[in-house]
């Protein structure tokens, strides 16, 4: 006997789908961080979390002004170091072993994208693993994969607290994800399948190289655009009712453009806003994880 995951309609009398920020989400968990940072200075231990900046790319710089920001507030220390634009593969490694070495620091995070002559996975692979706040050393997405504890990656954790704080049932959904990048589509595949009350989904994983890759996105209890594409999802592709997480972005240097049309919200039950969506939440991971690493390195 085959039974069908029914559908999860939160659509709107108006026919317009619930939005679900991404602001209360965040300001929940740095709500929650805040107080493990107090914890942790009361002892005499004040949470850091060090970012490298490699060059002077403006968009780079002013989310390294974010992060600081919000380390402030936190009551974090922010250490930084702003390498050049020339700067070898060897400079920014040394500037890595600085940070991996003080044990001051308990976060760390090489500032993304870097110049196109170095190799950023080279990079994050020399970074301590438990000083990893965004989760995507090899080891961290090993024991993600095998459900070991440690720091989760950014943006597929804070998809599944927005999930979670709106109240949107993921346990038993079938829930598809377009995009397989190795900072979204996988890990959070990984983290979805996983036997846990705001998880323990049916996940299929699809991409742009499928030619009809909208035949699963429109069976879709849950649909996560994380392909990078603008526009890719439209409304022909969503299943009535279904919750659309747009995830995925483009830059074009004035504006960020979101894989999910807008007019998706007119077949959807619940979808994120096109600006404020994940984007909060996925800082917010940031800290949670420098937090929990200074937690660790304490005991």
């Amino acid at each position: 006997m085959t039974t069908t995951s029914p559908s999860v309609d939160n659509r709107n009398p108006s026919g317009t789908a619930r939005l679900l920020p991404g602001a209360p989400v965040a300001a929940a968990v740095l709500a929650e961080t805040a107080a493990a940072a107090t914890r942790l200075r009361e002892r005499g231990i004040t949470p850091s979390l060090a970012t490298i900046l490699v060059g002077d790319d403006d968009a780079s710089a002013g989310y390294i002004a974010i992060k600081q920001r919000q380390a402030a507030a936190l009551g974090f220390d922010s250490p930084h170091a702003h390498l050049p634009a020339t700067a070898t593969q060897a400079e920014l490694h040394q500037a890595i072993a600085r940070f991996n070495n003080d044990p001051a620091v308990h976060g760390l995070l090489v500032q993304y994208p870097v110049p196109g002559h170095l190799d950023y996975d080279a990079a994050l692979q020399t970074i301590d693993p438990d000083k990893d706040v965004d989760g995507m050393h090899p080891l961290n997405m090993g024991r993600l994969a095998v459900g070991l504890p440690g720091p989760l990656p950014c943006t597929p954790a804070g998809i599944e607290a927005l999930l979670a704080y709106h109240e949107i049932p993921v346990a038993g959904r079938e829930v598809v994800i377009l995009g397989r990048g190795a900072t979204l589509g996988r890990p959070l595949a990984m983290l979805l399948a996983q036997k846990r009350p705001t998880a323990n989904a049916a996940v299929t994983v699809v991409h742009t190289g499928v030619p009809d890759w909208d035949r699963y996105t429109r069976r879709a209890d849950i649909l996560v655009a994380a392909a990078g594409v603008p526009g890719i999802v439209r409304p022909e592709h969503v299943k009535p009712g279904a919750v659309v997480i747009g995830a995925g972005v483009r830059y074009d240097g004035r504006r960020l453009l979101p894989d999910v049309d807008e007019a998706c919200a007119e077949v959807a039950g619940a979808i994120t806003p096109r600006v404020g969506g994940v984007g909060p939440t996925t800082v917010a991971m940031l800290f949670r994880n420098a937090v929990r690493a200074a937690e660790r390195a304490s005991q």
